[in-house]
């Protein structure tokens, strides 16, 4: 979850920009091959706010991009990241108590909501999503401050609609099943509406210490690394290689039990995993790239995405 570099695209001066200065090198390529990008498919929007009720009416899913949303979803954040897992904040950050980046006003949010709490803290949910079209009309996807994604998003641009998926928490007192549900019964109602395809994201292990790490890092890299038309490579000057054991060494239960329980979920529905993890001292995290094409989702897991117990919002 490293910091992001600003950035825009200036369609009267044709120059690409980075908080007001030209953009050189690597970054400048990448903006230009991806604003060349074909559009996708389909470009329809979601009438936003958008939201879904539990069956009791107390909880709600909902995405939006309306600013009080945003800041009541910055400030779970900014209670979760930083207060409860201690990442080392901004000042400007710590000073409103928020966690924010120049991505969070280009990007749809997806909120869970319990309406038995008050307004200012009802937020217990969220994730941050920013589809190819809106990536492509505002200059990159986050994940490409870690890695390379251009091959993966020139290949499967060309087959459907992909979204990028990040900044995903849950307040400690909602960290249950349901609540789980509600977000991903959020997403499918996304998916849905977008005909999005493909997933994809950077995830995160606790701790920066890639030797503490090597038992998970090499059960992805073995068992899970991605095809290569869907490999997306860390980038060279932040590269960590995950393959610290042999395949043969590896005690795959082990490996499975030490992930995290989002990574875990992921690869339950198909995920595959990036070429290389990510040190982020920011977030004390060892980072890892997850894609998702969705037509690899298990029938069996396929009622994370069912949406039968949430009524839409009249």
């Amino acid at each position: 979850m490293a910091l992001n570099v600003r950035h825009r695209f200036s369609r009267n001066s044709g120059k690409l920009a980075s908080a007001g200065k030209v953009l050189s090198g690597k970054k400048k390529i990448y903006l230009r091959r991806l604003l060349r990008l074909p559009p996708p498919r389909t470009t329809a929007r979601l009438k936003l706010p958008y939201s879904m009720f539990a069956a009791d009416g107390r909880l709600e899913v909902r995405v939006t991009r309306k600013r009080q949303d945003i800041i009541a979803a910055q400030e779970l954040r900014y209670s979760v990241f930083y207060e409860e897992l201690g990442a080392s904040a901004t000042r400007r950050m710590a000073a409103k108590g928020r966690d924010f980046d120049e991505f969070d006003g280009r990007c749809d949010h997806l909120l869970v909501i319990d309406h038995n709490l008050p307004k200012g803290q009802s937020v217990v949910g969220t994730y941050r999503i920013l589809r190819h079209e809106v990536a492509m009309r505002y200059g990159g996807f986050y994940s490409a401050t870690e890695y390379d994604i251009m091959p993966l998003v020139a290949n499967i641009a060309q087959t459907g609609e992909l979204m990028e998926l990040g900044r995903s928490c849950v307040h400690p007192d909602y960290r249950t099943n349901w609540v789980i549900q509600l977000l991903w019964r959020g997403l499918a109602g996304y998916i849905q509406a977008h005909e999005v395809k493909y997933m994809f994201g950077c995830a995160s292990l606790p701790g920066t210490d890639a030797q503490a790490l090597k038992l998970p890092l090499s059960f992805l890299h073995h068992e899970h690394l991605a095809p290569r038309e869907l490999l997306a490579h860390a980038l060279p000057e932040r590269y960590v290689d995950m393959n610290l054991m042999a395949r043969d060494e590896i005690d795959k239960a082990a490996a499975r039990k030490s992930l995290p329980p989002l990574i875990k979920a992921y690869l339950r529905l198909g995920a595959f995993i990036g070429d290389g993890a990510v040190t982020d001292r920011q977030f004390d995290t060892t980072d890892v790239f997850i894609v998702l094409p969705l037509d690899r989702v298990a029938d069996k897991y396929r009622e994370h995405f069912k949406r039968s117990e949430a009524a839409p919002a009249e």
